[in-house]
């Protein structure tokens, strides 16, 4: 995620065009166990891993397509599905006598904000792995016509995270957007036009990150103290509270409301906002701490319209719809065609518009942090890895508030990559309620792969 401040105003992005090779697959696969343990995940344990072994083995023999859609709680999914794909999934069909042939890969989609914040390089590595980069904000013709066709008649599968994006939470899934499904039915228009017999199918894959010792809270009391620190917050809390539980959830639940007090102090002085102590809210009544809820959705909604109101935006759609948009207002502003057409006073104008674009878009990232934070979750269930999670988050927004990249916050502690292989979905069963109402099919097939990653959830904390 960006962390610093655009000065000038840069050339246009161009589409990375997906150019696999099998040498740089052969190199990472090499030393994806020390990028794992990097990221200080101990393992990876799988289920359902026979059936999708199965699904590889038909896609290999040309019988199916596939979209492997994937849960993207936090930057390491690309990592646990690639050790997902390379080793456990190889291992599994040996072991079963599934005709598997090498390699096992997926192409993917990626976000194209991915290689502006973390490097040209990392752009040519997901390029030469397959990667399918896409501009989320817009209609990106070139990135779906792209996608569209690996689905079709690549030699991998087509890996996708319909959230989106990630929201640091492993228990709450995201709203998905249903490009997926589009894509999906697409294929089956493809398919049919070219008069060929394969089913297309949706692998719906959940991912956790539970701790490996649930019991030791060092590392959580540890980060509790740092950002107490960060927050001029004292660790000393009334002597009343004397369960250590209770004392844990109190230096949380002050630390939000610190860190909301701030931040609404900084929108009323630096942009004059005015944030009502009491607006009646009635979605929020009903919560356990409403008064936090609201206040938290009333930031977010004040940092967006920040945003919106430079870009001249509208206020509409979900908070995943409007940041969006906010980033590729901002991009259109940043990223442009005709810098070599403008004299030096526009460039110097450009330059000075491509800044404030910067800027605005800072507050869409703010909110992005945000996004899935409700106040209730750790109350709700108090385990170390939802503490884990929400403090995270907090510590990446404060980092990123510095002008330190947010995935410099340290790594709590040993961690299990958790995947659950869910219930495929045949498409080409659905693709008839398709040709007679589109819009209508491509929501039934949203709302249950929806359900289908839901039950990951479920299964996985029951």
């Amino acid at each position: 995620m960006p962390h610093a401040i655009v000065q000038q105003a840069q050339p246009a992005l161009e589409f990375i065009p997906p150019d696999y090779q099998p040498w740089l697959h052969r190199l990472v696969k090499l030393v994806l166990p020390f990028l794992l343990r990097a990221q200080k995940i101990q393992r990876v344990e799988a289920t359902g891993i026979e059936e999708l072994a199965g699904l590889l083995a038909q896609f290999q023999a040309r019988q199916v397509r596939l979209i492997l859609a994937f849960r993207h709680p936090s930057t390491q999914a690309p990592l646990v599905l690639a050790h997902l794909l390379w080793k456990t999934i190889p291992t599994v069909a040996r072991h079963n006598h599934i005709p598997l042939r090498s390699p096992v890969h997926s192409q993917f989609l990626y976000d194209r904000g991915i290689p502006i914040w973390a490097g040209q390089f990392t752009g040519w590595v997901l390029s030469k792995l397959g990667g399918i980069p896409i501009q989320r904000g817009k209609l990106d013709r070139t990135a779906l016509k792209t996608a569209r066709d690996r689905l079709v008649n690549g030699n991998f599968p087509l890996a996708i995270a319909p959230e989106g994006a990630t929201n640091n939470h492993s228990e709450i899934l995201s709203p998905l957007e249903p490009g997926i499904a589009q894509l999906a039915f697409w294929c089956c228009d493809d398919l049919a036009a070219d008069d060929r017999a394969e089913a297309v199918v949706i692998v719906p894959i959940g991912l956790q990150y539970p701790f490996v010792n649930k019991q030791d809270w060092h590392a959580i009391d540890h980060l509790l103290t740092e950002l107490e620190q960060d927050l001029n917050l004292s660790s000393l809390l009334p002597s009343s509270i004397d369960d250590p539980a209770a004392r844990r959830y109190a230096r949380l639940a002050r630390l939000g409301l610190q860190m909301l007090t701030t931040f609404e102090t900084f929108y009323r002085e630096a942009y004059g906002q005015t944030l009502d102590p009491n607006p009646a809210d009635p979605a929020t009544a009903s919560t356990a701490y409403p008064d936090f809820a609201r206040r938290l959705q009333q930031l977010r909604e004040v940092a967006l319209s920040v945003a919106e109101s430079h870009f001249n935006l509208p206020a509409k759609g979900s908070i995943s719809d409007r940041c969006r948009r906010i980033e590729q207002a901002g991009w259109d502003r940043i990223y442009r065609d005709d810098l070599d057409q403008l004299s030096l006073v526009a460039r110097g104008l450009a330059d000075w518009n491509a800044t404030e674009a910067s800027i605005r878009m800072g507050h869409m990232r703010l909110v992005e942090h945000f996004a899935a934070v409700s106040g209730s979750y750790v109350r709700e269930k108090p385990t170390i890895d939802r503490y884990a999670e929400v403090l995270t988050i907090m510590a990446r927004a404060i980092a990123w508030t510095q002008g330190r990249s947010p995935q410099s916050v340290s790594k709590l502690s040993q961690r299990i990559a958790k995947l659950q292989i869910g219930q495929p979905i045949n498409v080409s069963d659905r693709y008839l309620d398709y040709r007679q109402n589109r819009r209508s099919a491509i929501e039934q097939l949203t709302c249950d792969l929806t359900n289908r990653l839901e039950q990951s959830i479920q299964t996985s904390t029951h």
